[in-house]
């Protein structure tokens, strides 16, 4: 069997709700909505951490966050974890990363033979949460109401310019790989929108017609939240900052407009594998690190198991997917036995327990799996203990030892307004959950180690303040030497080496001398 190309491009803070492909009225997303159209969308596919690092971790090496520490925008990514980058690559795959994966730590590598781009966040230990000091505020780091105030048209950002660089340089690389006939190759292309802030070009914000933009469904006072969403409110300070229904406006008009704007890069891209003839031998794979509240509840940005923040696109196209829809539960763990199912190793043999199951066989269009779960933890700012999550069939329960438990049908509750737990015709599901959490976790025991990590990183990062400074801050080599023409790489020798043919059509001059 010959294996698949791999192609993932990953979006920032993207909750499916907001896309055309998940059947958003307003927005648009043609490349997405093609990809569905002759591939497989899964419907109830979860972040494993509604936080970026952590859910880039879970995400690249199968495993929830709390069996490798991954629980904040500061847990280092140990070297010593096996990714589905090693995994690929021990099966002959050439592994590729452009853009953004937020590896905390000195090893920023994590088995890509290439990483073509810096990242767009810093490397090292400068965001660590203090839960002895759940309420304080890390102003430089904790997200505040400015990008909602602020939102609006921009003509340049500092997402849009790394954006812009992840999209050349994942396009180059697949033109490489046809030029060179790498094959197989796994590619992640990841880029940081629609993440806030809500800045959006004009092109992109001209699609929209702003008085007519689709406005939350359900917004919650701050005394009717429950009080993990009073924490948010207070750590956002979206308690004490008010925003107008303009600027509310505003936010969802970028971010839909920014939707956009990462689904044109998902269209370069397959465009890229269709000029070049590598569209049919490819498999792309369209997801998130997590979603954004955008208002909904009266909530912003993530942090939160509600279905605007804990959901992500999974969207799968190309070699053996089927044209199907899957409703059950999935999370990002499941990628990495995916990929490798995908390669042929529907069997591997890992380097470590992994967390996650293969979706390949339902992106084949196989039979559900009635107990599928998925499983979510949130280990960082703006609360004091664990926050739990379990979503199987139409249910999600939520669990936090200082929070009420919380119990929702999201199918026929999509927005969560019905809280089902003292509900007397749920009251066996919720004992039943409660039993499953107390069973799967030990919340003392998760909060003393966070608490331990947070008191070790400090310690280091206070002292690498200190003295000659040492960044892990990734920059990727280049020798200009060996580009383009050379003394010892002649006009003719790069012009025929470089060039590319429609459709993979193989390179007539090459073989002239």
């Amino acid at each position: 069997m010959t294996k698949p190309n791999i192609l993932i491009i990953m979006a920032d803070q993207l909750a499916p709700q907001f896309t055309g492909a998940y059947g958003h009225h307003q927005v648009k997303t043609p490349h997405m909505d093609a990809l569905a159209a002759r591939g497989a969308r899964f419907d109830a596919a979860y972040c494993n951490a509604p936080l970026c690092a952590p859910s880039r971790m879970a995400f690249m090496t199968g495993q929830h966050v709390t069996r490798i520490a991954a629980y904040d925008n500061a847990s280092e990514f140990k070297a010593s974890v096996p990714s589905f980058a090693h995994y690929l690559r021990r099966l002959g795959y050439t592994t590729c990363l452009s853009g953004k994966m937020h590896f905390v730590g000195p090893d920023q590598m994590h088995g890509f033979d290439e990483r073509i781009t810096t990242d767009v966040y810093p490397a090292d230990f400068a965001w660590v949460p203090d839960w002895e000091a759940a309420d304080e505020r890390i102003d430089d780091w904790y997200h505040n109401m400015d990008s909602v105030r602020e939102a609006g048209l921009a003509v340049a950002s500092v997402q849009m310019d790394f954006d812009e660089e992840v999209a050349f340089h994942a396009k180059r690389k697949l033109f490489d790989y046809a030029r060179k006939g790498t094959a197989p190759f796994a590619m992640v292309a990841s880029f940081t929108h629609p993440h806030d802030p809500y800045e959006a070009r004009p092109e992109f914000w001209n699609l929209y017609d702003h008085d007519a933009i689709d406005m939350p469904k359900n917004v919650l006072a701050p005394e009717d939240q429950d009080p993990m969403s009073k924490r948010l409110m207070d750590g956002i300070e979206a308690s004490k900052v008010e925003v107008t229904e303009e600027q509310v406006r505003n936010s969802r008009h970028a971010y839909f407009a920014n939707i956009s704007y990462f689904d044109s890069k998902v269209g370069e891209l397959v465009q890229v594998l269709e000029e070049s003839g590598q569209l049919d031998d490819t498999v792309v794979i369209i997801t998130a690190d997590h979603g954004d509240m955008l208002g909904e509840r009266g909530l912003w940005y993530k942090m939160n198991f509600f279905e605007h923040s804990a959901r992500v696109p999974l969207i799968m196209a190309g070699p053996g997917i089927a044209n199907t829809t899957v409703a059950d539960p999935c999370s990002l763990v499941d990628i990495l036995p995916t990929l490798l199912d995908l390669a042929g190793e529907p069997s591997p043999s890992y380097g470590e327990p992994i967390d996650g199951r293969s979706l390949a066989p339902q992106a084949r269009g196989e039979a559900a799996n009635e107990q599928a779960t998925a499983i979510g933890e949130y280990c960082a700012e703006m609360t004091p203990w664990p926050v739990l999550m379990i979503r199987r069939g139409q249910y999600k329960y939520i669990h936090c030892d200082v929070d009420p438990p919380q119990l929702f049908d999201v199918v026929a509750d999509p927005y969560e307004m019905n809280n089902l737990v003292d509900d007397p015709a749920h009251t066996d599901r919720a004992t039943a959950f409660a039993a499953e959490v107390a069973e799967r976790w030990d919340s003392a025991a998760i909060r003393a180690d966070v608490i331990a990590t947070q008191h070790q990183r400090r310690a280091v990062y206070e002292a690498m303040q200190k003295g000659q400074p040492k960044h892990w801050d990734y920059t990727p080599p280049r020798d200009a030497s060996d580009e383009y023409v050379r003394n010892h790489i002649t006009w003719v020798d790069a012009a025929v080496k470089a060039r590319v043919m429609p459709g993979g059509v193989p390179n007539p001059y090459l073989d002239k001398e």
